[in-house]
């Protein structure tokens, strides 16, 4: 679990919020071993939303940024549609590197192994630390728990508030790629809506707690 206690300790890893230069050199785990970059977050300083997927996919591994393959895109589109700019979110992975198997010439994602996921989490800590979101919205199973630490199903986090150690609000939802990977067109209907209403929901919550979140911020220096 993601515990932040005292400005001193927030301070010190707020240094381990991930570069480019950080990610490329870690060695944390084996995926860098394949993998062609390491990608780190993306967003503005200050920016309200933090939205915390997976890992990188095959296009992100090659361009160096984080959500920029089909998943990404539409990801972006929803925002767009949500009426997000991009100027209030932070996106980034729990994972840093590709995770993938070979198929021919092809990469094809594979889930990184709960390991893989703890070697990566002073990234994940250190951009929390360093953002400060007021809302953090988990994209999938494996971002969730990297954000709680624990295993939960989305369906079990919706079915209630949920919040990081610092109670931090969390909104847990689907990843994008789960609507490109539905099986029918009703199917990824529903889950777009889905995945619209809680971006919808999260930036209504970090409207409400941007106050609160300024005050926290000011305390802390």
């Amino acid at each position: 679990m993601i515990r932040r206690a005292g400005k001193a300790r927030d301070d010190a890893i707020a240094d381990n919020a991930p570069t480019k230069e950080h990610l490329d050199d870690c060695r944390r785990c084996d995926l860098w071993e394949h993998a062609t970059q390491g990608v780190p977050g993306e967003g503005p300083p200050g920016a309200p939303l933090m939205l915390v997927g997976e890992q990188p996919g095959n296009d992100e591994d090659l361009e160096g940024v984080p959500f920029v393959g089909p998943a990404g895109r539409l990801l972006r589109a929803l925002l767009d549609e949500a009426g997000i700019p991009a100027a209030r979110v932070y996106m980034t992975n729990a994972v840093k590197h590709f995770s993938f198997v070979l198929r021919g010439k092809r990469r094809i994602h594979k889930t990184p192994l709960q390991r893989q996921v703890a070697a990566c989490h002073v990234w994940l800590e250190g951009e929390l630390v360093r953002e400060r979101p007021a809302v953090i919205v988990t994209l999938g199973a494996t971002a969730l728990a990297a954000v709680i630490g624990r295993r939960i199903s989305i369906t079990d986090a919706r079915a209630g508030p949920i919040a990081d150690s610092q109670g931090t609000p969390i909104v847990a939802t689907y990843h994008p790629s789960a609507i490109l990977r539905a099986p029918d067109h009703d199917a990824r209907a529903a889950l777009r809506a889905t995945l619209l209403a809680d971006l919808v929901r999260a930036a209504k919550i970090a409207s409400g707690a941007g106050g609160k979140r300024r005050d926290a911020a000011g305390q802390g220096r």
